[in-house]
């Protein structure tokens, strides 16, 4: 964490970036603003808007967090917002913002696009878990040990 010149320790700034913000990172959003908030300030935003897709808000409620009241943001909302570090979580955000202005660190991590996933209600639901979980280990077991930081436990 760094010192701003009044001497407060300032959290650094992520900025989670997705296609259309609305599963992914929302997700990591939500879950790092949950986890971690006391320790960094988390955003996400995407290329384009949409909206925040149902079945990410139900599969972060089942793990007791409440991304209901989030919205689909584009990333020009950070520009100039003194975001420290960028992870793009799919392909198409990489190649749309290969770099962020002002940021010291872009990350790329790809995690499997929910709105391919086929099949019933439930296997849907089953495959968005399946996100929601390696984003929240990637999460715990490379972010924030990158950072310095002690990481929760996987949950």
């Amino acid at each position: 964490m760094n010192e701003n010149f009044e001497g407060k320790v300032k959290k650094p700034r992520v900025l989670f970036i997705c296609t259309h913000n609305s599963t992914r990172s929302q997700i990591a959003e939500g879950y790092m603003n949950a986890k971690y908030g006391d320790r960094y300030e988390v955003f996400s935003g995407g290329t384009e808007i949409t909206r925040v897709h149902p079945m990410a808000i139900a599969v972060m409620k089942e793990i007791g967090i409440n991304i209901s009241g989030h919205r689909s943001k584009l990333i020009d909302e950070y520009f100039g917002k003194g975001i420290e570090t960028v992870i793009t979580v799919c392909d198409s955000a990489l190649n749309a913002c290969p770099f962020f202005p002002g940021a010291k660190k872009v990350i790329h991590v790809r995690f499997p696009d929910p709105s391919t996933f086929t099949g019933t209600h439930d296997e849907c639901l089953l495959q968005f878990r399946e996100v929601r979980d390696a984003i929240i280990l990637w999460i715990n077991a490379i972010l924030v040990p990158e950072y310095g930081q002690k990481s929760e436990r996987f949950s």
